[in-house]
């Protein structure tokens, strides 16, 4: 159940919103140790945002699991996902922002009921 959510001011058409969506499902599967079956990734451009009083590209991430993530892999994680911004977007990984939450299993729904 690993979800990754992007939020990013640039715009992102179709064709790179899919890319962006398969590269991020693939590095979060394999960085996790979890079936990309269970991973969730979602990408919003053109939203309003700035960083560091400046609203030159930027991005924001969070990452919600339940376990697999902490310590030993959150920074993994914050690497490959600037990387994939950076290759797809004019996104700097100096100024991309991702927050890990790491969830117990009553606190996460799916399929009409919880872990």
């Amino acid at each position: 159940m690993p979800t990754l959510i992007l939020s990013t001011n640039v715009p992102v058409d179709a064709v790179v919103a899919a890319d962006i969506l398969k590269d991020c499902s693939k590095a979060v599967a394999r960085i996790i140790g979890k079936p990309e079956s269970y991973v969730m990734v979602s990408i919003n451009g053109s939203v309003p945002m700035s960083f560091a009083a400046s609203e030159e590209p930027t991005a924001y991430g969070e990452l919600v699991s339940i376990g697999g993530i902490g310590p030993g892999v959150n920074g993994k994680l914050s690497a490959a996902v600037a990387e994939i911004l950076e290759t797809k977007l004019p996104v700097s990984r100096s100024r991309f922002y991702i927050k890990f939450d790491d969830v117990q299993r009553f606190n996460f729904g799916f399929n009409g009921s919880t872990f």
